[in-house]
């Protein structure tokens, strides 16, 4: 195969995957309904159901507009060589077999964030805000970006760096010695995230003794689950949406709370989205995923390095010889049809374990606590109640609130 058979291929993996998101976007705006469905005509009317309708038309017209725009610069990086150009830039700053690709990276994430800033920015001081949802403020926004870039560079760098060293000790099972890197380091943010990253951007607090305290530790022990620890987190700094998670594995897992989730729903309404959560680590979904999610990485792996000393890769893009870096940008395009059909795969089979969680939360007569609370959630972040069956089934990895809704009742 040559490389410009290759080239033409890659372009053409980036146009269709432009034109399938425009046409599912499509889709989900024409099946924006002006009636309110009749399962939420208690909780929804008419003025707020059709403030969601507007939400979710900027939100689509905003996207497609920051998609159409990220398909242009990324169409001008291949036809003006832009890949050659950036690995140019950086061979004259340096070229250790390491630092030459981390440097690469480093140049070309920063210079693609900042492109994309202005529609970061827009997104949140002007379609979130004229909906009421954001409460970001410009000196946080900024120190956010700030430590999002040190965040990346530093954990990009630690896991990029060793990955680089191990190919050029071996071309062939390199992989090996990634996968086990990688794996690791899953396993560690896992236990650690929430105590060494969430601190850096949000405030985290116990939870104060109280019925909902109390409430929560009797549910978690009726259902055979160890709580670590129980934390409010400052949530309402950058938005008014509610959220609520779980970090950690074993003796280690602690329940995180966003004070607006406290702010919106009742005792029984949290408690019921948190044995919701429960139900996912006593129905084993967490360790299958990270198991599933293992398994996809290692294959992931192992079809690269079969291709990243492929030459015909690297010239595609328009470097002359066979190239790490180059590579990898080639085939993360090239491996992405597949990557579309394992996330297929894992949102069917995610959507199914939501349906297990919720059945699960039931099962402690937690049932219309628990459709209550979504119901709540759902108004008050303007969620779309009619999306498209198509949209659904290629983007989201839980079911629809209708969908969730008769499970439950039923």
């Amino acid at each position: 195969m040559t490389p410009q058979i290759v080239f033409i291929i890659l372009v053409a993996i980036i146009v269709a995957d432009f034109i399938l998101e425009s046409w599912l976007e499509l889709l989900n705006f024409r099946n924006l309904s002006e009636k309110v469905p009749e399962e939420l005509k208690d909780l929804y009317d008419t003025e707020k159901y059709v403030q969601s309708q507007k939400y979710e038309r900027a939100n689509i017209r905003f996207g497609w507009i920051s998609s159409a725009f990220n398909l242009i610069w990324i169409l001008g990086m291949f036809f003006l060589d832009g890949f050659s150009r950036v690995d140019r830039l950086t061979a004259g700053i340096t070229t250790h077999p390491i630092l030459h690709p981390l440097i690469f990276f480093g140049i070309l994430g920063l210079a693609i964030d900042i492109l994309n800033t202005p529609f970061a920015v827009y997104d949140t001081f002007v379609v979130e805000q004229r909906f009421g949802f954001n409460k970001t403020t410009p000196g946080l926004f900024i120190a956010d970006k700030l430590k999002g870039w040190l965040l990346t560079g530093i954990i990009g760098g630690v896991l990029m760096a060793p990955v680089i060293w191990f190919y050029l000790q071996t071309t062939v099972y390199f992989w090996l010695w990634a996968w086990l890197l990688v794996s690791i380091f899953v396993l560690f943010m896992t236990f650690f995230y929430s105590s060494l990253i969430v601190p850096l951007f949000n405030k985290q607090k116990p939870l104060e003794d109280g019925d909902l305290k109390y409430r929560i530790t009797c549910h978690a022990e009726q259902a055979n689950f160890h709580i670590d620890k129980i934390y409010t987190i400052d949530g309402s700094k950058r938005s008014t949406k509610a959220n609520a998670y779980f970090s950690g594995i074993g003796h280690k897992k602690r329940i995180v709370l966003f004070d607006t989730l406290i702010e919106e729903l009742s005792t029984d309404e949290i408690v019921a989205v948190l044995m919701h959560e429960i139900g996912h680590y006593r129905k084993k979904h967490i360790i299958s995923a990270m198991i599933l999610s293992f398994i996809q990485t290692g294959i992931m792996l192992f079809i690269f390095s079969l291709f990243v000393s492929q030459p015909v890769l690297s010239q595609a893009l328009g470097v002359s010889g066979a190239s790490f870096h180059i590579g990898l940008i080639a085939f993360g395009i090239l491996y992405s049809p597949i990557s579309v059909i394992i996330g297929l795969m894992m949102n069917t089979l995610s959507r199914k374990n939501e349906y297990q969680a919720d059945n699960f939360a039931t099962r402690f007569g937690m049932g219309n606590a628990l459709i209550s609370s979504l119901k709540k959630l759902s108004v008050n972040n303007l969620s779309n109640l009619t999306p498209h069956p198509l949209y659904v089934f290629f983007h989201y990895s839980h079911p629809t609130l209708l969908q969730r809704i008769r499970n439950l009742k039923s």
